[in-house]
């Protein structure tokens, strides 16, 4: 067993960006055969096959400085998202606003990782190359949504589950195929409804379930318990089931023999609710948030991804900067669809004309998060579009 835990927390490079071209294999020829009892031989031989390029993965996509865009909309949000500037929700159009995110010139510098709804997975840019290879050009690791989206839990207060492991092992060798190299699957927990001790567990088994399956078949899992903003509740009540939902999720990541080493996680920020009268500061923020995972999330995990979940574009980056004000024991940063893509997608507003100035923007936001990861980030010369809030109650992805 000694020789299983050497050969899976063996230390790796970074992956090359060669390493992840659509098609190639990456499964050593020598990869180690782990001898262990037989009931476990099967389950550790699999994963040992994938265990260093899991871990280059992880740490390719939580490499200093860097972080993800999240771009994984299904169609129909994709298609709020359009209406919000008066265009239809087409295929032609979706197609226009994703290449015009994967190909702003030089986002590689501060974004190490994309994820993708299935169709921008298998589709091409307005020009007809391949997402998958304009990213992997910029240093970009693709990445793929995953889940099946939230129904109602049967036998809750009102909550919800997140369905998609039906054929998930299936789905995620051909998602590997296709040049994906992460994964990603959110679920949520509401506090104005308990939350349930049902409800947390469900979220927590499930999540370990994904993960399990994504490692088996290469694919670097993010863990995303999203703690929602709806509700009137102060930060302390956050933190408190924040600090449940966590040690839940950990419980069952290692019953189901999931590698710490190559998962990434995307955790909400630790605020009160979105209701509260009484606001946090961003070292307030920083203060629970950091508590939270000094005390839930084992130094083993290379990458902490956090989601905007709504914060205004400025306050998702001045929290994540303030968190960053001393060394912390894993890559700290950024996994934000909205709150790098809010002012873009104003911006380009559906005209051809308008495309640079919308990467100009784009590239704003990245660099500013950037800067956070670093915590360099100061905050000036921020637009008051930037500033706005972007809470939406009880939020469909």
């Amino acid at each position: 067993m000694a020789s299983a835990s050497a050969t899976l927390l063996k230390s790796s490079p970074v992956l090359d960006k060669s390493e992840w071209v659509k098609g190639q294999s990456l499964r050593h020829a020598s990869a180690t055969t782990v001898r262990c009892h037989p009931a476990a031989a099967s389950a550790l031989t699999v994963k040992a096959s994938y265990a260093d390029e899991l871990i280059k993965t992880a740490k390719t996509v939580a490499s200093p400085g860097r972080g993800i865009l999240a771009m994984d909309e299904s169609n129909a949000t994709c298609g709020k998202r359009l209406a919000s500037i008066g265009q239809e929700n087409t295929e032609a159009n979706r197609q226009a606003y994703r290449t015009l995110l994967v190909s702003a010139p030089g986002l590689g510098q501060y974004i190490s990782g994309a994820i993708l709804f299935e169709e921008t997975l298998y589709q091409s840019t307005v020009d007809g190359r391949k997402m998958v290879d304009v990213l992997v050009e910029q240093n970009i690791v693709p990445g793929i949504k995953v889940d099946k989206g939230l129904v109602p839990l049967a036998g809750s207060n009102n909550e919800s589950w997140c369905q998609g492991l039906d054929g998930l092992a299936s789905r995620s060798a051909a998602y590997y195929q296709q040049g994906a190299r992460f994964a990603k699957w959110r679920t949520v927990v509401s506090i104005p409804n308990g939350p349930s001790a049902l409800a947390v567990k469900e979220a927590a088994w499930g999540l370990a379930r994904y993960a399990a399956i994504s490692q088996d078949n290469g694919l670097v899992p993010i863990v995303e318990p999203e703690i929602l903003l709806d509700g009137e509740h102060g930060i302390d009540r956050t933190f408190e089931v924040a600090q449940k939902v966590w040690a839940e999720v950990f419980f069952y990541l290692a019953e189901n023999n999931v590698m710490f080493e190559g998962i990434l996680l995307k955790p909400s920020m630790v605020t009160p609710g979105a209701e509260c009268k009484e606001k946090a500061t961003p070292q307030q923020v920083a203060d629970y948030t950091l508590k939270l995972l000094h005390r839930r999330i084992p130094p083993a995990v290379p990458g902490i991804m956090f989601l905007s979940g709504g914060q205004s574009e400025v306050e998702a980056t001045l929290n994540l900067n303030a968190m960053n004000q001393s060394p912390n024991p894993w890559h700290v940063s950024f996994s934000y669809a909205r709150a790098l893509q809010n002012t873009c997608l104003k911006t380009w507003g559906g005209r051809p004309e308008n495309v640079k100035a919308a990467q100009d923007t784009l590239l704003v936001r990245a660099k500013a998060n950037s800067l956070a990861q670093l915590g360099k980030y100061t905050g000036e010369g921020e637009s008051e579009e930037a500033k706005k809030g972007m809470f939406v109650k009880g939020y469909v992805y």
